[in-house]
Order: structure tokens, then sequence, then C-alpha cells
């Protein structure tokens, strides 16, 4: 064995709770960190799984976004990922299911490891150690889950500093899939009181389901102003990404609003430099206001955000196994390889 691996260790009570089935489960080594607890009276531990070499090494990185939009990974996504890392060390945080991410992104390319860290509470998100795991890592990646676990486990700890150093200071690859994409941009679909449906928001804006959170968890700069959304078409989710762009105008008095709606098994991979392509089998929708805001956008009143029909300006790009087309994200004006959309809502119908 390599010097400098951890033994594995098959945690069968821990792989069995798996729920993400299109990760590639393998057994991974299992590498515990002790943590105090806060006031001291004991420790706890903090799951993690290791593949790979457990020396830290530093590599050249460059930065870059990567939304995914669930359901099966995209494997040429995930190398592009990898390509950014330099072949360093890959984080992987997560508060559900194990080790799925380690053999998967480790057969993908050349990185010196691949390390989930388990996060399934605020102590745990609190802990200086894990912290500075994921601020030594290469490339960061946020798995599928239950997104309100990640805000009210990571928000304003340790964990959301250090994710923000490997954005905005580090400038190493970081992305998610799902839940992990859904916390990604400025604001935020929080989920904190139940998933809501296209149908529930847009017959009421300010349905008890319908929560967003604004500019305060993850900072990339990119994505100012911006709201993201997972499973896209599969689960047609259009009409209430509609609906949080119309709440972001009037809840905040933001003159632009902007989002990013990803297809499952698709994924959109955003450069240093702003520019994004499409990889995958399905497509990614780029929304904005094209117009002043909704008309109509208060509580148990149905949406009506019509602006002669001009409300909302798209543009859909299909994926592929290359990354297909090219979408400026620092002006949102310069884009190609899709095709242009415009929707508006007239009393809670999406049209057209």
């Amino acid at each position: 064995m390599k010097s400098g691996f951890i033994p594995t260790i098959i945690a069968l009570t821990i792989l069995s709770s798996c729920a993400k089935t299109q990760e590639k489960i393998d057994t991974a080594t299992l590498d515990p960190i002790q943590m105090a607890k806060p006031g001291g009276g004991g420790s706890g531990g903090i799951v993690t799984y290791l593949t790979g070499d457990a020396a830290d090494v530093q590599t050249t990185t460059t930065g870059g976004l990567l939304l995914m939009g669930g359901s099966t990974d995209v494997d040429a996504a995930i190398q592009w990922m990898i390509g950014k890392s330099g072949g360093g060390d890959v984080v992987v945080i997560r508060s559900s299911g194990a080790d799925g991410y380690n053999s998967y992104m480790f057969g993908l390319g050349t990185v010196n490891s691949v390390e989930t860290i388990m996060l399934d509470s605020r102590t745990k998100a609190m802990d200086a150690g894990v912290a500075q795991k994921i601020r030594n890592a290469e490339m960061l990646f946020i798995a599928g889950g239950d997104q309100w676990n990640y805000i009210s486990y990571w928000k304003d700890t340790p964990t959301e500093d250090a994710i923000n150093y490997l954005i905005n200071t580090k400038k190493v690859p970081v992305g998610g899939t799902s839940a992990g994409l859904a916390i990604l941009g400025s604001s935020y679909y929080s989920a904190s009181a139940g998933s809501v449906t296209s149908v529930q928001a847009l017959g009421d804006p300010y349905h008890r389901y319908n929560t967003l959170g604004h500019a305060d968890f993850v900072a990339a700069p990119i994505l100012a102003n911006t709201i993201t959304d997972s499973h896209y078409s599969q689960r047609t989710r259009m009409g209430r990404h509609i609906s949080w762009l119309a709440r972001m105008m009037k809840d905040r008095a933001m003159p632009t609003v902007r989002g990013i709606g990803v297809d499952e098994q698709t994924a959109v991979a955003i450069e240093a430099n702003g520019i994004a392509k499409v990889f995958g089998t399905n497509s990614a929708y780029f929304l904005w206001n094209n117009s002043t805001g909704p008309e109509t956008c208060i509580a148990k009143t149905p949406l009506t955000w019509n602006r002669n029909q001009l409300a909302v300006a798209g543009y859909r790009i299909t994926g592929s196994g290359t990354g297909n087309g090219s979408f400026d994200l620092n002006n949102w004006t310069s884009f190609s390889g899709g095709n242009a959309l415009t929707h508006y809502v007239e009393n809670g119908t999406l049209l057209p």
C-alpha cells in the first residue's frame, strides 16, 4: 500500500444509508476527525471517507463554478472540474448519504485524493479542523440532499467561510448538484418549510413553502442577483423559478434579476472569466427580467407578471458531451448555440 494512505475500513452501516442512487458506491477509507464539543466535556466524531493519498498537496488551480441539475452525474462536467484542480485534493461535503463520490471522482481523472466529509449538524460545521480540510482543497463539490440542511447547518459557520475562501481567494473549482446547486446563487430557495411546486408558487408567490434567502450565504460574484434551480424540466420548475424572480424584484427592489435552471443529467460550467457552456444530455435555462417588476405580487393572490407579454426573457442551451453553447454571465447579452425564450405570467398561469 502506498505510504501515506489510510487503511481501508468498510463502513457497512453508513454505506447502506446512501440515498443518492446515481452515485457509484465503493468502500472508501474511514477517517474519523475527533471534535471537541462546545464548552468542553467530551468529544464527538465527524465521519469522513478518504480515497487516495492522505498527505495534503498544493497544486496550481483555476477557478470556476459548476451547476449540476441532479440525477445521474455528468462525467464530462466533473472532468472539467478535475482539470481545473491541477490534480490536487478533492473535497466533497454533504449532510446525508455516504462515500458514493469517492471512487467515482478518483477514477475520472488524476487527483491526489477525494475526501467526503459528513457535515450533518451546526456543531460539526463549526469545527476548525473541518474548515481547514475544506480550505486545503483544490476542488470542492457539494452533493445533493436537502438544501435547508445545508443552510441551517453551515450558514454563518467556518464551513461557510471556507467555501467562500475557495471561490474568492484561493480560486479553485467549486460545484454542486441538486441541493448543492441550489445554494450557490446569491439569492437562494431555502426550502425551510417544505418543497414548493410551480402551481403553488404561481398561485401565491408568498406561499408558506416559497421561502427565499438573499446575499447571506455562498458568495460567488458572478452569480450576483441570480437564483438557481435543479431538476428543472423533469419537475416542471420554471413557474416557481419565475415566482422567485418576481419576489426578488418586489421584496428587494432589485432592478435586474437572473435565474439559471438546470435539467437532470445536465451541468452548466462557468469559467473564471464568466463564460458558461452546458454539458450533458438535456438543457439549461438562463432567465432574466425583460421589463419592470410584476404587476401583482402579493400574498394569497395569483402572480401576474405580464408587461405586454414580455416580462421574462430567456435563453435555452442543450448540453453535449464536450460542452455546448456559450453564455456570458458578465452581461447576460452575449450568447450562442441555443434558442431565445420569452415568458410571462397572467393570473397565476405561466405562458406560453
